[in-house]
Protein backbone atom coordinates (compact mmCIF):
# COMPACT_ATOMS: atom_id res chain seq x y z
CA UNK A 1 0.00 0.00 0.00
CA UNK A 2 1.17 3.51 -0.82
CA UNK A 3 2.51 5.38 2.19
CA UNK A 4 4.33 8.60 2.95
CA UNK A 5 6.11 7.61 6.17
CA UNK A 6 6.83 4.50 8.16
CA UNK A 7 3.83 5.50 10.23
CA UNK A 8 0.90 3.71 8.59
CA UNK A 9 -1.91 5.38 10.50
CA UNK A 10 -5.27 5.82 8.83
CA UNK A 11 -4.72 9.56 8.56
CA UNK A 12 -1.35 9.08 6.83
CA UNK A 13 -2.88 6.57 4.41
CA UNK A 14 -5.68 8.98 3.50
CA UNK A 15 -3.19 11.77 2.90
CA UNK A 16 -1.05 9.46 0.73
CA UNK A 17 -4.08 8.40 -1.30
CA UNK A 18 -5.09 12.04 -1.83
CA UNK A 19 -1.56 12.96 -2.94
CA UNK A 20 -1.44 10.03 -5.35
CA UNK A 21 -4.82 10.98 -6.85
CA UNK A 22 -3.58 14.54 -7.35
CA UNK A 23 -0.47 13.23 -9.12
CA UNK A 24 -2.57 10.91 -11.31
CA UNK A 25 -4.86 13.78 -12.32
CA UNK A 26 -1.92 16.00 -13.24
CA UNK A 27 -0.30 13.15 -15.21
CA UNK A 28 -3.52 12.54 -17.11
CA UNK A 29 -3.68 16.25 -17.98
CA UNK A 30 -0.04 16.08 -19.16
CA UNK A 31 0.95 18.66 -16.56
CA UNK A 32 3.71 16.53 -15.00
CA UNK A 33 7.41 16.83 -15.77
CA UNK A 34 9.33 13.64 -14.98
CA UNK A 35 12.83 13.87 -13.49
CA UNK A 36 14.68 10.55 -13.90
CA UNK A 37 17.80 9.83 -11.85
CA UNK A 38 20.49 7.16 -11.59
CA UNK A 39 18.12 4.59 -10.12
CA UNK A 40 16.28 4.39 -13.45
CA UNK A 41 19.50 3.55 -15.31
CA UNK A 42 20.68 1.12 -12.65
CA UNK A 43 17.45 -0.82 -13.18
CA UNK A 44 18.86 -2.02 -16.53
CA UNK A 45 22.27 -2.89 -15.10
CA UNK A 46 24.31 0.29 -15.35
CA UNK A 47 27.17 0.76 -12.83
CA UNK A 48 26.80 2.75 -9.64
CA UNK A 49 28.78 5.86 -8.71
CA UNK A 50 30.90 3.64 -6.43
CA UNK A 51 32.09 1.69 -9.49
CA UNK A 52 32.98 4.95 -11.24
CA UNK A 53 35.07 5.99 -8.21
CA UNK A 54 36.87 2.64 -8.20
CA UNK A 55 37.72 2.96 -11.90
CA UNK A 56 39.08 6.51 -11.52
CA UNK A 57 41.22 5.51 -8.55
CA UNK A 58 42.72 2.64 -10.54
CA UNK A 59 43.36 4.82 -13.59
CA UNK A 60 45.02 7.49 -11.46
CA UNK A 61 47.01 4.91 -9.48
CA UNK A 62 45.54 6.11 -6.20
CA UNK A 63 45.48 3.90 -3.10
CA UNK A 64 42.31 2.01 -2.32
CA UNK A 65 39.75 3.93 -0.32
CA UNK A 66 39.52 2.77 3.27
CA UNK A 67 35.96 3.97 3.49
CA UNK A 68 36.92 7.07 5.46
CA UNK A 69 37.76 9.30 2.51
CA UNK A 70 35.44 12.25 1.93
CA UNK A 71 36.51 12.62 -1.72
CA UNK A 72 33.46 12.58 -3.99
CA UNK A 73 33.33 11.30 -7.55
CA UNK A 74 33.09 14.94 -8.70
CA UNK A 75 36.39 15.79 -6.97
CA UNK A 76 38.03 12.66 -8.35
CA UNK A 77 36.80 13.56 -11.85
CA UNK A 78 38.29 17.04 -11.39
CA UNK A 79 41.62 15.49 -10.41
CA UNK A 80 41.35 13.11 -13.38
CA UNK A 81 40.92 16.05 -15.75
CA UNK A 82 43.91 17.82 -14.21
CA UNK A 83 46.10 14.72 -14.42
CA UNK A 84 44.99 13.54 -17.88
CA UNK A 85 44.51 16.98 -19.42
CA UNK A 86 40.95 16.18 -20.49
CA UNK A 87 37.82 14.37 -19.35
CA UNK A 88 37.63 12.73 -22.78
CA UNK A 89 39.17 9.32 -21.93
CA UNK A 90 36.91 9.00 -18.88
CA UNK A 91 33.88 9.95 -20.95
CA UNK A 92 34.84 7.32 -23.53
CA UNK A 93 35.12 4.63 -20.84
CA UNK A 94 31.79 5.66 -19.35
CA UNK A 95 30.17 5.62 -22.78
CA UNK A 96 31.37 2.06 -23.37
CA UNK A 97 30.70 0.78 -19.84
CA UNK A 98 27.41 2.58 -19.27
CA UNK A 99 25.78 1.37 -22.45
CA UNK A 100 23.40 -1.56 -22.45
CA UNK A 101 21.90 -3.50 -25.32
CA UNK A 102 18.56 -2.65 -26.85
CA UNK A 103 17.41 -6.07 -25.67
CA UNK A 104 17.88 -5.05 -22.01
CA UNK A 105 16.01 -1.80 -22.51
CA UNK A 106 13.27 -3.68 -24.34
CA UNK A 107 12.82 -5.92 -21.28
CA UNK A 108 12.76 -2.99 -18.86
CA UNK A 109 9.31 -2.68 -17.31
CA UNK A 110 10.24 0.70 -15.88
CA UNK A 111 11.26 2.19 -19.23
CA UNK A 112 8.08 0.80 -20.83
CA UNK A 113 5.98 2.59 -18.23
CA UNK A 114 7.85 5.88 -18.57
CA UNK A 115 7.09 5.92 -22.30
CA UNK A 116 3.48 4.78 -21.77
CA UNK A 117 2.78 7.53 -19.22
CA UNK A 118 3.43 10.07 -22.00
CA UNK A 119 5.12 12.83 -20.02
CA UNK A 120 5.50 15.97 -22.17
CA UNK A 121 9.00 16.59 -20.81
CA UNK A 122 11.47 14.20 -19.18
CA UNK A 123 14.52 15.69 -17.48
CA UNK A 124 17.35 13.33 -16.62
CA UNK A 125 20.72 13.74 -14.94
CA UNK A 126 21.84 10.43 -16.49
CA UNK A 127 24.41 10.55 -19.28
CA UNK A 128 23.34 7.30 -20.98
CA UNK A 129 20.83 7.00 -23.84
CA UNK A 130 18.51 4.36 -22.38
CA UNK A 131 15.50 6.68 -22.32
CA UNK A 132 16.07 7.61 -25.96
CA UNK A 133 16.38 3.91 -26.88
CA UNK A 134 13.10 3.15 -25.08
CA UNK A 135 11.24 5.82 -27.05
CA UNK A 136 12.72 4.53 -30.32
CA UNK A 137 11.76 0.93 -29.48
CA UNK A 138 8.18 2.08 -28.95
CA UNK A 139 8.36 4.14 -32.15
CA UNK A 140 7.55 7.30 -30.23
CA UNK A 141 8.73 10.62 -31.59
CA UNK A 142 10.89 12.73 -29.24
CA UNK A 143 13.49 15.47 -29.25
CA UNK A 144 16.72 15.15 -27.23
CA UNK A 145 17.86 18.44 -25.71
CA UNK A 146 21.45 18.92 -24.56
CA UNK A 147 22.13 22.54 -25.55
CA UNK A 148 20.48 25.79 -26.62
CA UNK A 149 20.47 24.76 -30.29
CA UNK A 150 18.27 21.79 -29.40
CA UNK A 151 15.91 24.09 -27.49
CA UNK A 152 15.47 26.24 -30.58
CA UNK A 153 14.71 23.17 -32.70
CA UNK A 154 12.12 21.66 -30.33
CA UNK A 155 8.69 21.31 -31.93
CA UNK A 156 5.42 21.89 -30.09
CA UNK A 157 3.69 18.72 -28.93
CA UNK A 158 6.76 16.49 -29.29
CA UNK A 159 8.00 14.89 -26.03
CA UNK A 160 11.35 16.24 -24.87
CA UNK A 161 14.17 14.33 -23.19
CA UNK A 162 16.35 16.98 -21.55
CA UNK A 163 19.86 15.75 -20.67
CA UNK A 164 20.28 18.10 -17.72
CA UNK A 165 23.82 16.97 -16.85
CA UNK A 166 24.91 16.37 -20.42
CA UNK A 167 25.19 13.59 -22.94
CA UNK A 168 28.01 11.25 -23.97
CA UNK A 169 27.78 12.63 -27.51
CA UNK A 170 29.11 16.01 -26.34
CA UNK A 171 32.03 16.24 -23.86
CA UNK A 172 31.38 19.94 -23.35
CA UNK A 173 27.85 19.25 -22.12
CA UNK A 174 28.88 16.88 -19.31
CA UNK A 175 28.42 18.00 -15.71
CA UNK A 176 30.79 15.51 -14.12
CA UNK A 177 33.80 17.14 -12.46
CA UNK A 178 33.66 19.44 -9.46
CA UNK A 179 34.20 22.61 -11.51
CA UNK A 180 31.27 21.62 -13.74
CA UNK A 181 29.01 21.42 -10.71
CA UNK A 182 30.23 24.71 -9.28
CA UNK A 183 29.68 26.43 -12.63
CA UNK A 184 26.13 25.06 -12.76
CA UNK A 185 25.40 26.49 -9.31
CA UNK A 186 25.23 29.90 -11.01
CA UNK A 187 22.10 28.63 -12.83
CA UNK A 188 22.71 30.80 -15.85
CA UNK A 189 23.12 28.10 -18.51
CA UNK A 190 20.46 27.73 -21.21
CA UNK A 191 19.24 24.46 -19.67
CA UNK A 192 18.91 26.11 -16.25
CA UNK A 193 16.82 28.90 -17.76
CA UNK A 194 14.70 26.30 -19.57
CA UNK A 195 14.25 24.35 -16.33
CA UNK A 196 12.95 27.40 -14.49
CA UNK A 197 10.53 28.18 -17.32
CA UNK A 198 9.30 24.59 -17.70
CA UNK A 199 8.79 23.90 -14.02
CA UNK A 200 7.41 27.16 -12.67
CA UNK A 201 3.76 26.17 -13.05
CA UNK A 202 3.89 22.38 -13.41
CA UNK A 203 4.01 19.34 -11.20
CA UNK A 204 7.39 17.62 -10.91
CA UNK A 205 7.82 13.89 -10.30
CA UNK A 206 11.28 12.68 -9.27
CA UNK A 207 12.13 8.98 -9.59
CA UNK A 208 15.45 7.17 -9.20
CA UNK A 209 16.84 9.86 -6.87
CA UNK A 210 18.14 9.96 -3.34
CA UNK A 211 17.88 13.76 -3.60
CA UNK A 212 21.51 14.14 -2.47
CA UNK A 213 22.40 16.06 -5.66
CA UNK A 214 23.20 19.60 -4.53
CA UNK A 215 22.34 21.13 -7.92
CA UNK A 216 18.86 19.66 -7.91
CA UNK A 217 18.20 20.56 -4.29
CA UNK A 218 19.31 24.15 -4.86
CA UNK A 219 17.16 24.40 -7.99
CA UNK A 220 14.15 23.23 -6.00
CA UNK A 221 14.95 25.69 -3.22
CA UNK A 222 15.18 28.57 -5.69
CA UNK A 223 11.93 27.52 -7.36
CA UNK A 224 10.26 27.54 -3.94
CA UNK A 225 11.74 30.98 -3.19
CA UNK A 226 10.37 32.32 -6.50
CA UNK A 227 6.85 31.20 -5.58
CA UNK A 228 7.27 32.49 -2.04
CA UNK A 229 8.34 35.94 -3.28
CA UNK A 230 5.39 36.07 -5.69
CA UNK A 231 2.86 36.06 -2.87
CA UNK A 232 0.99 33.26 -4.69
CA UNK A 233 2.66 30.26 -3.07
CA UNK A 234 -0.71 28.65 -2.36
CA UNK A 235 -1.28 28.38 -6.13
CA UNK A 236 1.89 26.39 -6.74
CA UNK A 237 1.26 22.83 -8.01
CA UNK A 238 2.42 20.13 -5.61
CA UNK A 239 5.45 18.10 -6.70
CA UNK A 240 6.52 14.59 -5.74
CA UNK A 241 9.56 12.46 -4.98
CA UNK A 242 9.28 8.68 -5.12
CA UNK A 243 11.71 6.76 -2.90
CA UNK A 244 11.93 3.14 -1.78
CA UNK A 245 12.51 3.95 1.89
CA UNK A 246 11.67 7.50 2.98
CA UNK A 247 13.46 9.23 5.84
CA UNK A 248 11.52 11.54 8.17
CA UNK A 249 14.22 14.25 8.01
CA UNK A 250 14.24 14.23 4.22
CA UNK A 251 10.44 14.19 4.13
CA UNK A 252 10.20 17.23 6.40
CA UNK A 253 12.87 19.30 4.60
CA UNK A 254 11.46 18.59 1.15
CA UNK A 255 7.94 19.18 2.42
CA UNK A 256 8.71 22.80 3.23
CA UNK A 257 9.70 23.26 -0.43
CA UNK A 258 6.43 21.81 -1.70
CA UNK A 259 7.78 18.31 -2.44
CA UNK A 260 5.63 15.40 -1.22
CA UNK A 261 7.49 12.11 -0.62
CA UNK A 262 5.75 8.95 -1.84
CA UNK A 263 6.77 5.33 -1.55
CA UNK A 264 5.57 1.80 -2.25
CA UNK A 265 6.10 -1.39 -0.28
CA UNK A 266 8.46 -3.80 -2.07
CA UNK A 267 11.58 -5.81 -1.35
CA UNK A 268 13.90 -3.72 -3.55
CA UNK A 269 13.96 -0.28 -5.21
CA UNK A 270 13.35 -1.56 -8.74
CA UNK A 271 10.22 -3.53 -7.78
CA UNK A 272 8.96 -0.59 -5.73
CA UNK A 273 9.38 1.84 -8.63
CA UNK A 274 7.75 -0.58 -11.08
CA UNK A 275 4.78 -1.05 -8.75
CA UNK A 276 4.42 2.72 -8.27
CA UNK A 277 4.52 3.51 -11.99
CA UNK A 278 2.09 0.67 -12.71
CA UNK A 279 -0.38 2.10 -10.20
CA UNK A 280 0.06 5.55 -11.69
CA UNK A 281 -0.57 4.28 -15.21
CA UNK A 282 -3.68 2.38 -14.09
CA UNK A 283 -4.98 5.45 -12.25
CA UNK A 284 -4.62 7.64 -15.34
CA UNK A 285 -6.46 5.06 -17.48
CA UNK A 286 -9.34 4.49 -15.06
CA UNK A 287 -10.23 8.16 -14.95
CA UNK A 288 -9.91 8.75 -18.70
Amino acid sequence: MLRLLENVSGEAQQWAASAFEELAAATRARRVILFAGAGVSMSVGLPSWAELITYMREELDLPEDDGKSEVTYQTLAEFYRLRQGSIGPLRSWMDRTWSVSEAKVRKSRIHDLIVALDFPIVYTTNYDNNLEVAYKLHRREFIKITNVRDVARAADGVPQIVKFHGDFSDDQSLVLAETDYFDRLEFNSPLDIKFRSDTLGRTLLFIGYSMSDLNIRLLLHRLWKTWQASGREKDRPRSFLFVHRPHPVQTAVLGQWGITVLTEEADNPEDALHSFLTRLKKATEEAS
